[in-house]
């Protein structure tokens, strides 16, 4: 069993996980050694962990989690991952994207596969079949875009994301509504139906907190995983063990 902390920009969520699959969770708006410490008592037998976090406090976590467990992963620009990288900056490269990245190809093997995550931002990225991350893109986030246009203009109201499809709104809360999720939603066919006509067999993952509004409303054959990135964390982890063990 391995203990893996995801912090990002909204949330910091912990995972139990056994056999790559994750078997207990947690999250909070920060992290915090004493909830880690809280999830571990319940399973003894974790004796490592890795850290990823695209708030700058990776290292601080790592060092405090090296508490609870014999050896702690800070997962860095600089960890060896179970993916070539193509991306030409990999240092400003967001940590959940890489393992989003590294979850999505332990899922499909030699198959080309495009992430799309609903988080703070959306993205996606996308992996050829020879195990190649190739970089994507980045957009405002769902509620981003909410937040946008109730922020930068003067009588807009802050909507919300919906899973109610209506062809046109009616009311000005539900054209909004209805403008954001249609705009996302055409927004990743679009990319989608570009990258099937290059890339034979693509497979699409949707993952993070909104992926569940879109399934529905995206026609093509998508796999959802809420753990995906959880699931690549892990397996950098297990891939950096062995590594070791070879050395």
């Amino acid at each position: 069993m391995n203990l893996v902390a995801d912090i990002g920009n909204t949330l910091a969520k912990l995972a139990v996980t056994e056999g790559g699959e994750v078997i207990a969770q947690c999250c909070a708006e920060r992290f915090r050694p004493e909830q880690a410490g809280e999830l571990l008592a319940s399973y003894p037998g974790v004796e490592r962990a890795i850290v990823s976090s695209t708030r700058g406090d990776g290292e601080e976590a790592a060092a405090a989690l090296r508490r609870f467990v014999r050896r702690c992963l800070e997962f860095t620009p600089r960890t060896p991952v179970p993916l070539r990288n193509a991306y030409l900056t990999p240092e400003s490269l967001g940590r959940d994207r890489l393992a989003a990245a590294v979850g999505a190809a332990a899922l499909f093997p030699a198959t080309p596969v495009l992430v799309v995550d609903f988080g703070t931002a959306l993205t996606l990225d996308l992996v050829t079949a020879d195990g190649t991350f190739r970089g994507g893109f980045i957009s405002p986030g769902v509620r981003m875009r909410f937040r946008a246009l109730h922020d930068y203009t003067a009588r807009l109201p802050l909507c919300a994301p919906t899973a109610e499809q209506l062809p046109l709104g009616d009311t000005t809360e539900r054209c909004i509504a209805q403008g954001v999720m249609a705009g996302v939603t055409h927004e990743i066919e679009g990319h989608v139906a570009r990258l099937e006509a290059e890339h034979a067999g693509l497979r699409t993952i949707f993952t993070g907190g909104d992926a569940k509004y879109f399934v529905k409303r995206i026609k093509n054959t998508i796999f959802a995983d809420r753990n995906l990135v959880f699931r690549g964390l892990d397996r950098i982890l297990e891939y950096n063990a062995s590594e070791e063990v070879s050395d």
